[in-house]
């Protein structure tokens, strides 16, 4: 079970966790880039904290997606820094430097991990890549609690955070985490009339075919499986208490094998 206090995270502009060795290590670039007159490439899978250490290092420039390419070459008419986001999705990275390099433009840009350009490499000074959080584990901790704060503001509630059994999500990362948290946190008070309206609203757009009862008894079946082999720990005792056969149960267990 996780169970986290209100405390205050150790955070850096609202997103990026410093608890690990590696993230620490970034941030610690990131402050000498402060001080610097140089471009950089901030690197890593997305939800790591690349947006977040980029405005940390240019706090008052404007942050635009490469992907709006007009509004970047409008905004490079005016400014001498600018950050910009996801360059892998650039329709022309060659003018956009161009114009950077021609009038002295400071630049601080964020790409996916895998992104490479020949062009870029030639850019940016510095590169800095930012490990995902299954290689923080430390900063997955901090980014619950900081999450769980948010959730509590929010929802106005001061609940601890306690979940039975919580895995991480870390798929995207602190977004995917974040998106999971608060769903539980919501939900772990829940009502049974408040269950029943989500569920209902679920499925009210689904329904339509001749074998619907059939097709989403997993809904209900799936969560009682799981959580009674929580609890009681056994098919034996379980189908004993669900007033199931053991074979029926077994087959049950089998049939939704992918989400057990």
């Amino acid at each position: 079970m996780i169970v986290v206090a209100l405390a205050v995270a150790r955070v850096v502009d609202a997103n990026y966790i410093t608890a690990s060795a590696s993230s620490a290590q970034a941030f610690k670039t990131a402050t000498l880039l402060k001080t610097l007159s140089v471009n950089a490439l901030i690197t890593g899978e997305v939800g790591v904290g690349k947006r977040s250490l980029a405005r940390y290092i240019l706090p008052d420039a404007p942050m635009l997606d490469s992907s709006n390419y007009n509004e970047i070459l409008k905004t490079l008419e005016g400014v001498n820094k600018i950050i910009i986001t996801n360059l892998e999705n650039s329709q022309n990275i060659k003018k956009i430097f161009d114009i950077a390099t021609t009038n002295n433009i400071r630049v601080i840009a964020t790409a996916n991990g895998s992104y490479y350009n020949e062009i870029v490499d030639k850019i940016f000074s510095i590169k800095l890549d930012i490990p995902s959080l299954r290689e923080r584990p430390e900063d997955v901790k901090e980014l619950i609690q900081k999450f769980v704060n948010e959730a509590s503001l929010l929802f106005g509630q001061k609940d601890e955070f306690k979940v039975k059994n919580f895995k991480p999500d870390l798929s995207q990362n602190s977004n995917s985490l974040r998106k999971q948290v608060m769903i539980n946190y919501l939900l772990q008070n829940i009502q049974e009339n408040e269950l029943i309206e989500i569920i209902e609203n679920y499925l009210v757009d689904k329904l339509g075919s001749n074998n619907d009862y059939k097709n989403f008894l997993h809904l209900y079946e799936i969560p009682i499986i799981k959580a009674g082999l929580q609890r009681f720990k056994s098919q034996l005792q379980l189908s004993d208490k669900l007033g199931l056969n053991r074979n029926t149960l077994r087959k049950k267990i089998a049939d939704n094998s992918k989400y057990l």
